[in-house]
């Protein structure tokens, strides 16, 4: 492990997940000498109205299966539903990624229907429980917006779906400036980005001066779909890694020896 230490030792890395997601990938940057910089580009927050929750809490047992697009639509919901009914066992439970999975778990549900390899929509959409829809109901649980693609692909398939709205996403307020101070001193090593949302966030936080800078800053990101709004955006030093955290810090400790001066 030495020589993987010695790729990070020293670099200042910007991870963007929202506040309470972002231990451990900052756990993880530290152990191999790093310096994370946190600056949550999301702000998730709970539901100023939960009657949409409850409701769905009381319809529950009139579906087949339970869509959850992200950890905070897991924890966000259940929070309500589980304090209010048992989970019913006929309604099937999907999602995406391993963290979405140990929320869920965390919950007390499992057998869940997810994508082994691959951490998106189109992975789980491709999964076998999925092709055949016709007459299921389903219910997705996720922020307010997003994208469309299982919700519209399931109804085509035949299955009647509805969305929940289980939290909100926003803009944080957050002043750029220890990002700009690093930049002009030099001493901001790469940047980690997780959804296009984010990206399109920080976009509009930085400014004209910080947006130039991250044109030129290594940008690590775990899907395609990241990449190729970085791209429309200008940015010049793009790296695909493998998903989740651990596919980021792979990503980070290739890359720099690499690109060693």
């Amino acid at each position: 492990m030495p020589l993987k230490k010695s790729a990070l030792a020293g670099r200042h890395i910007v991870v963007t997940r929202p506040a309470g997601q972002c231990e451990h990938l900052a756990s993880a940057l530290v152990e191999l000498g790093a310096h994370p910089v946190l600056f949550p580009v999301l702000a998730i927050s709970a539901l100023d109205d939960i009657s949409p929750l409850q409701d769905a809490a009381i319809r529950l047992d009139g579906f087949d299966l339970a869509v959850f697009v992200s950890p905070n639509a897991v924890a966000k919901a259940l929070e309500v539903i589980l304090s209010r009914r048992a989970w019913p066992a006929h309604v099937r439970v999907a999602t995406v990624g391993k963290s979405s999975e140990r929320e869920l778990a965390r919950f007390g549900i499992g057998d869940v229907i997810a994508p082994r390899d691959r951490f998106d929509s189109e992975a789980l959409l491709a999964l076998p429980e999925l092709q055949d829809m016709a007459g299921k109901k389903v219910m997705i649980f996720r922020g307010d917006g997003g994208r469309d693609l299982v919700f519209e692909t399931l109804l085509a398939r035949g299955a009647t779906v509805e969305y929940v709205t289980a939290y909100r996403r926003s803009k944080p307020a957050l002043d750029p400036a220890p990002l700009l101070k690093l930049w002009s001193d030099g001493r901001l090593d790469a940047v980690t980005l997780t959804s296009s949302e984010g990206l399109r966030n920080l976009w509009e936080m930085l400014g004209k001066l910080g947006q130039s800078y991250l044109k030129q800053t290594p940008v690590f990101v775990p899907h395609a779909r990241i990449a190729e709004q970085a791209r429309a955006l200008g940015l010049a030093r793009i790296e695909i890694t493998d998903p989740a955290d651990d596919g980021l810090v792979e990503g980070l400790l290739t890359y720099f020896p690499r690109h060693e001066s």
